[in-house]
């Protein structure tokens, strides 16, 4: 799907992704950046590097797999992968992403481009009416996964976006409770909790 005749750069090419999208029908009247994604090859020093440079912290860490998510692709078809994350903030999330077994995109990603940031997402109020609006839309669904959420809500689907603006966008809905992390940790502490 083209977007423009050529990639774009920075806030510039956020700001066509989402006029894009949302020309298609995928998101909502007022968008809301959820959170910003970036792939590691090792989570803990990761942390560690975000809490010390950053100032990011406390993180949430958490394993997510066929044991967690149901309904899980890898371009377009049936999938099991696994990965560990690690959440901070709220307005957008920062999410670090480790993968364990895939393939994912996330493999992908880092056999491509390397560690770093691997997307932005935005919050839709249904994952199944997102899916639906940006395939009929023209977007390819490079992956998703859903039940995250302690009663089985809650899911997320990567958009094939990077032609256009070299990020993929993921579209995320959050579910209404939470799992409890496996840990909770700061940097300083980050062994001690491992």
């Amino acid at each position: 799907m083209g977007v423009n005749e050529g990639p774009l750069t920075g806030a510039e090419s956020f700001a066509q992704i989402v006029r894009t999208v949302r020309t298609a029908g995928v998101l909502g009247a007022a968008p809301r950046i959820a959170q910003v994604g970036v792939v590691t090859r090792d989570l803990e020093r990761s942390v560690r590097a975000f809490g010390e440079l950053i100032g990011l912290s406390p993180w949430s860490l958490y394993t997510y797999g066929p044991e967690l998510l149901r309904e899980m692709t890898y371009h377009g078809s049936p999938a099991e992968y696994s990965m560990r994350i690690a959440l901070t903030g709220s307005d957008p999330v920062v999410e670090l992403i480790e993968p364990l077994t895939g393939p994912s995109i996330y493999h992908d990603w880092l056999d491509a481009h390397g560690e770093g940031l691997h997307h932005v997402a935005i919050e839709v109020p249904s994952i199944s009416e997102g899916i639906a609006t940006a395939t009929r839309a023209g977007f390819e669904i490079l992956q998703s996964g859903r039940g995250y959420g302690l009663d089985g809500d809650g899911g997320f689907a990567y958009l094939d976006t990077y032609e256009q603006v070299r990020i993929i966008v993921e579209l995320l809905e959050f579910p209404k409770r939470r799992r409890e992390p496996e840990t909770v940790c700061f940097p300083e502490g980050l062994r001690r909790h491992l």
